[in-house]
This record gives structure tokens, sequence and C-alpha cells, in this order.
């Protein structure tokens, strides 16, 4: 095991984990009780991945994330899924206009840092499609016209577990297209508490400008993290282990590799080391994993869930020795 201090933590580390600390309790001052999933935002910004964030309605999901790019100074456009909603209400389209008697191309609200989809899954498989082409190749091609996205570009898409009703099931394609699935569930019976006791008081949460942050330190730090090849292999491994599961018929798919080696190197950059281990491959791994896997149809939902699955597959394999 590694004894010698990373250069990073030298030049940046306690720099970097003082800013995530900071981030976290200035999102904490207009969202109680979310210093996780504040962290699994910052994990997917860094890693140029986008977020579906499945949680019941009332728990704060629009809020969260128009304030993580209010204090990261990204611009945020918002979109209501509908079932009559079409793809150009997304990627905009092109009008006539009478006065310069030429097309001229209306954006959509696409071209945003972030793109906030609010029960993505209410609208069709046919509109949810057309956000595949831009959270692939930041890029959106209306009428055979291809615009460049603003960068960075996100999509923070938000789903309701508990509906079923008018909704529509996310395609497997555009499921596959978010590098993370956070499970945003109720806050801690005492952060209620505390929130209940400032509304019961008459105060606000405090509404004091927010601070905004420089993220060109964690972006520099993150670029030059290290993955060995051990845990390469480690994360190949997890992958693989999907796939060979008699439990599972559709396993990770080679974008999920690719998802999860980013997004532990984020882990590691954030925790102020300028290397990956194993450690930060397991604290991604569900998050990474658990909406790509379908269950075969044999199988009792009851007696075997996706998270299982997961966790046991994780623990039954190997883990390399942590090294650099």
């Amino acid at each position: 095991m590694q004894t010698e201090t990373p250069s990073l933590v030298e030049d940046y580390g306690q720099e970097i984990i003082d800013m995530v600390k900071d981030i976290k309790g200035e999102i904490g001052r207009v969202v109680i009780g979310y210093e996780d999933i504040v962290e699994d935002l910052l994990i997917a910004l860094l890693s140029n991945g986008h977020v579906l964030l499945e949680g019941v309605p009332g728990i704060a999901k629009t809020t969260l994330a128009k304030t993580f790019t209010a204090i990261l100074g990204m611009d945020c456009n918002r979109i209501q899924f509908t079932p009559d909603m079409l793809p150009q209400d997304i990627t905009g389209h092109f009008f006539y206009n009478q006065k310069t008697n030429d097309f001229e191309f209306r954006k959509g609200p696409i071209f945003s840092n972030l793109l906030l989809a609010d029960e993505i899954n209410r609208t069709t498989p046919k509109t949810q499609s057309a956000l595949l082409e831009s959270m692939e190749e930041r890029q959106a091609t209306i009428e055979g016209t291809t615009f460049t996205l603003p960068h960075p570009f996100m999509v923070i898409a938000t789903i309701n577990p508990i509906e079923h009703e008018g909704v529509y099931q996310l395609p497997i394609a555009q499921a596959d297209r978010f590098m993370l699935k956070i499970n945003m569930g109720y806050i801690k019976k005492e952060k209620e508490l505390e929130l209940l006791i400032m509304k019961a008081n008459g105060s606000n949460i405090d509404d004091t400008p927010l601070r905004t942050f420089d993220l060109s330190i964690l972006k520099k730090a993150y670029k030059n993290t290290f993955a060995d090849k051990s845990v390469v292999s480690y994360i190949n491994d997890i992958i693989s282990a999907t796939r060979g599961s008699e439990l599972i018929t559709i396993g990770a798919s080679p974008r999920a590799s690719e998802h999860m080696l980013y997004a532990s190197k984020a882990k590691a950059c954030i925790s102020g080391r300028d290397y990956i281990i194993p450690d930060d491959v397991k604290a991604v791994a569900y998050d990474v994993l658990n909406h790509r896997l379908v269950l075969s149809p044999d199988i009792d939902p009851d007696e075997h869930s996706v998270g299982e699955i997961i966790f046991s597959i994780i623990e039954s394999v190997k883990v390399p020795l942590e090294k650099r």
C-alpha cells in the first residue's frame, strides 16, 4: 500500500475537501438534509455525466437542482414533461420571420448548462428520445442542422417511483445514457424537525445571497486523477459479473464500464486523492448500475431485488490490493 503523500493532496487536496464541504453547506442553507446527494451531483458534473433522480413528490428535487446550478454559476432550464409534449418543445425549432423574410432558429430549453427534466417518464418514448443525441454528443440536430450545446451540459431528470398511471417506461437506451440513478428519499427525522421549527417560528431558510464557486481546481484535479490497471480490471470484473448472472437478463453495457470508471475518478478527486482506490468504485457502483440491469422474468421480485443482486455481485468480486 502506498505510504507517500500523493502530489494532488500536497497541491490541492485540502482545498478540494474544504470546497466540497462549503458547497454542501451552501446548498444546505436552501435544501436541508441532502449532503450525500449533492456529492453525487458533483461526481456527475465532474465526469460529464447525467443523473436520474428518483423520489416521491415534495422532497425538493427541483429546488436542489436549481440551487446546485446557481452556486456553480451555471444557467438552468426546467421542462415539466407532459404526455402531449413534442421533441421540438425540448430542442427548439425553425420559424419563418416575416420581418426578415427568412427562417430563424428559436432555441429550446435544452440549450443550457443544466436541463432539469421534471417527471421525464410522463412523456412518450419518442419525445424522450429527443434527448439521446444531446446527452451523448453534447449537440442537437434540428431539421438537418446541428447545433453545439453549452459547456458544461448536464441533464438531471426526475421520476416519481409511486406513479403508474399516465407514465411511460424509460427506454433502455435512454436510461443507459444516465451515469447515475440516485434514489432521493425522505430527510432524517431530526432534519425535518429542524425545518419545521424554522417554519413554526415564521423564519425562512437563510435567504442571504448564495456564494458561487469556481470548479476550475476540481476540474484540473479530476483530469490528473490516476487509475491503476488493477482498479480498472476490478471495474471490468464487476461489469462482467452482471452479464454472467442467472438472475439478470440484461447486464451492464460497455457504457456502464466507462461511467463507473469516470464516477470512481470523480469520487477520488473530491476526496482529495489523485488516484482511485477500490472503495471509490464500491461507493459509486450501485448508482451506476441500478437503472441498467433487467432481472430475469422468472425472478420473484419479493425474493431478489436489483439492489440485493448488485451488492451481492460487488461482494463476490475479488478486491485488488490498494496501490497506485
